[in-house]
């Protein structure tokens, strides 16, 4: 130690001090923003049908507006499909809310999110579980989100990159892989990856919209439920899906 050493440690830990206090203050700033459009937001997913409380919840917290570019803040909340650049469209909230219902994510979950797009609804899943795995073979949109995800202090989300219908066979099985781009069917490959009572959620169909759906894993068999009334304009997957 030299001499003055500790003389100085103090108005270090003041200034350190400070300045996390002057980051909690800005946190806690951004959280207050948009609080009453979050709030209606919430109050209209309920509204359309939204019963899961955990995703009511979650969504109520995430900062959609941060996941859009600036001139689309004031719409951030509405029920509205939202370009965010580099060909990625941020969902609007009623189709990421029965997204995130259909695979009932609990806490403690292993859940992989194929096509991370935005970050928006791969931050309201890691709302609930800390086991959340991000997939995109886009490295420009995945380290976007990787970033915004980090300024959010999201942390726990584990980013990866590969293609989009071999998912990751490494971090199987997972309770549930949600999928926000579409597919003619259902890869095989990720239906492997569940485990035991897993849920595939992800939109399948030819032309430029498709129909949700969720394939659910139990006795090692597959049933397939197509969620009624949502049809979305989603982003093909990046090959073509394998078969068994």
């Amino acid at each position: 130690m030299t001499p003055g050493s500790s003389k100085r440690r103090p108005g270090f830990l003041f200034l350190f001090l400070v300045g996390a206090g002057l980051l909690g203050f800005a946190m806690a700033a951004q959280n207050s923003e948009y609080a009453s459009e979050r709030a209606a937001m919430v109050q209209r997913l309920r509204t359309q049908g939204i019963r899961n409380e955990r995703v009511l919840s979650s969504m109520s917290r995430v900062p959609r507006h941060r996941f859009v570019p600036e001139r689309f803040r004031a719409i951030a909340y509405e029920d509205e499909d939202i370009p965010v650049g580099d060909g990625v469209v941020l969902y609007r909230p009623h189709v990421i809310a029965i997204m995130a219902q259909v695979a009932d994510p609990r806490p403690g979950a292993r859940i992989m999110h194929v096509g991370t797009g935005s970050g928006y609804l791969t931050a309201v899943l890691a709302e609930i579980t800390p086991g959340v795995y991000a997939l995109d073979g886009r490295p420009g949109v995945r380290e976007a989100a990787k970033r915004r995800l980090a300024e959010l202090d999201y942390r726990s989300v584990r980013f990866e990159e590969g293609r989009a219908c071999l998912g990751l066979p490494k971090e199987a099985p997972f309770d549930a892989i949600v999928c926000s781009c579409a597919a003619e069917h259902a890869p095989w490959a990720l239906l492997s990856q569940l485990g035991e009572g897993g849920r595939l959620v992800i939109p399948i169909g030819r032309g430029p919209e498709q129909t949700l759906n969720c394939l659910r894993k139990t006795g090692g068999r597959f049933r397939a439920e197509a969620i009624p009334g949502v049809r979305i304009r989603v982003t093909p997957m990046s090959c073509n899906p394998d078969s068994p």
